[in-house]
């Protein structure tokens, strides 16, 4: 096992070819009706081009070409060139001669100090609209019978081993969403309870007489109290399976390289659905208290949910792992002794004989940034990963990988928001580097010289953010104004106020 991780580690470092252009993968199978549909989007920024009379090699050109960036960044040819530049590490950030994001949202990110051949963040930022799909009596929905609703949306996709299924999320995932919520817009503009089953689509077996299933009572003898936000919330967490069920699909055909972790906020009847899942996380600074809206999702803080799936289903461990964990990687000069170890159900540490299988490598090792699941990947969640396999081997990974995000909500009209509040979305090459106290007084500094209704306020901080947590070049690399490194990592960030669309739109 030790032999395949240090034959792995010596192909990443020595391989430098780019993988083959990708085509577009193809939206949703159901397209909303013209008359209602969101407006199309925008192409994302043209792939840099080799300058006139260039004898490139067509690799060059070709690797080129499957780089891309956010459609509202607005890059020229000459810009995305800049945009991958790693010596430079330029900030990126809209142009503000542009339309401004929506809610004059805050933006910026820098490529990478040469982790990666490019850029593999991708972001995206929409006002998307959804029509109802059906009348909660079962009838079709006729145009002139209610509006539909209508929520905004900011995604951060943080890719690993390539940046296919990055980019194939930022188009598609509030796609899913908006799928999944066509169903919910009569439900959730009416006040009363949600109905606990909807009647049957017209024409659908058991169809016929729908009105025996219309009404909680009928269903259930004692029902549960469902909340309309219990609701947007299983919308979103389905969004995400189908975007990676979709993913699966489309791996082959379409070259959806690698995974993705995947931050996203949907504003939605006056509440803000924050989901995430890996390891970027946002935070809300308001009137200088930092609240935290995410949690990281790596194999230190789900250790207990894989072992337990590695406990159950001990196939998927393939013979070479162990689903226990030891403080240490055992010697076989130590069986028969007795060692410190914990399982599923422990969170403290207790002792054991060393048994034969105890030798195998831990399903679950390291601390911190260099924790592995399967000694491969240092997330546990997120979108995309399905060929991903342990070093060397066919075992896969992806049955002990959740796509599912967690989802926290804050409610709006809950606070009397000031145009200093904010919430803070970053990639974890932000958050490797910056503590939650060290955004916040970022917020504070940055904030207080720009006068409150000045819409370019949120750009400056986001700027601020990134420039901070990736320091200035120096003789060793970059580093931070204490000397210790700046982070080489991808960097993406986006500035939010709370004070919603009323107030700066």
């Amino acid at each position: 096992m030790l032999n395949r991780v240090r034959s792995a580690v010596a192909h990443l470092v020595s391989s430098g070819g780019a993988p083959p252009p990708r085509p577009k993968s193809p939206d949703l199978p159901s397209a909303p009706s013209p008359q209602t549909a969101a407006p199309p989007e925008a192409p994302r920024s043209p792939p840099a081009r080799a300058g006139s009379g260039s004898a490139a090699p067509a690799k060059t050109v070709e690797a080129r070409a499957c780089f891309s960036r956010p459609t509202f960044l607005q890059l020229s040819p000459g810009g995305l060139r800049r945009a991958d530049d790693h010596a430079g590490r330029a900030v990126q950030s809209p142009p503000d001669t542009g339309r401004r994001l929506p809610w004059s949202t805050g933006y910026a990110e820098v490529i990478n100090a040469g982790k990666s051949r490019h850029n593999e963040d991708q972001a995206c930022c929409e006002v998307v609209y959804v029509e109802g799909r059906r009348s909660v009596s079962g009838a079709p929905r006729e145009p002139s019978q209610g509006q539909g609703l209508c929520f905004y949306y900011w995604g951060l996709f943080d890719g690993h081993a390539g940046g296919g299924a990055a980019e194939m999320a930022s188009r598609l995932l509030h796609r899913h969403i908006r799928e999944q919520l066509k169903d919910l817009v009569e439900i959730l503009q009416d006040p009363s309870p949600p109905p606990l089953c909807l009647p049957s689509t017209p024409g659908a077996p058991g169809s016929s007489d729908s009105s025996h299933l219309v009404g909680p009572q009928s269903c259930w003898s004692s029902q549960k109290e469902v909340t309309h936000e219990s609701l947007v919330v299983g919308a979103i967490e389905n969004a995400f399976q189908f975007m990676d069920e979709q993913m699966a699909r489309e791996r082959r055909g379409h070259q959806v390289e690698g995974g993705c972790c995947a931050l996203v906020v949907v504003y939605l009847l006056g509440k803000v659905y924050v989901a995430n899942a890996g390891d970027s996380r946002a935070i809300i600074v308001r009137n200088g208290e930092i609240i935290p809206m995410s949690r990281e999702f790596t194999p230190e803080t789900e250790r207990r949910r894989l072992q337990l799936l590695g406990f159950l289903k001990p196939e998927l461990l393939g013979g070479e792992f162990t689903h226990l964990e030891f403080p240490r990687r055992i010697q076989p000069k130590e069986l028969g002794q007795r060692m410190l170890y914990r399982d599923q159900n422990m969170t403290g540490w207790a002792y054991k004989k060393i048994e034969l299988e105890d030798l195998r490598f831990p399903l679950v090792c390291g601390e911190g940034k260099k924790a592995r699941v399967m000694a491969t990947i240092g997330v546990t969640r997120g979108l995309g990963d399905h060929n991903l396999k342990v070093c060397s081997s066919t075992l896969p990974i992806k049955p002990f990988l959740s796509c599912f995000p967690e989802v926290r909500v804050y409610d709006l009209t809950q606070y009397e928001h000031c145009p200093d509040d904010v919430l803070v979305l970053g990639t974890d090459g932000l958050w490797d580097v910056t503590s939650d106290c060290e955004v916040a007084a970022t917020v504070d500094r940055v904030l207080s010289a720009y006068e409150p209704n000045d819409p370019s306020r949120y750009t400056a901080l986001a700027q601020a953010l990134v420039l901070g947590a990736r320091g200035t070049p120096r003789d060793r690399g970059w580093r931070l104004p204490n000397n210790k490194l700046g982070s080489g990592d991808d960097i993406s960030v986006f500035v939010i106020p709370l004070g919603g669309p009323g107030s700066y739109s």
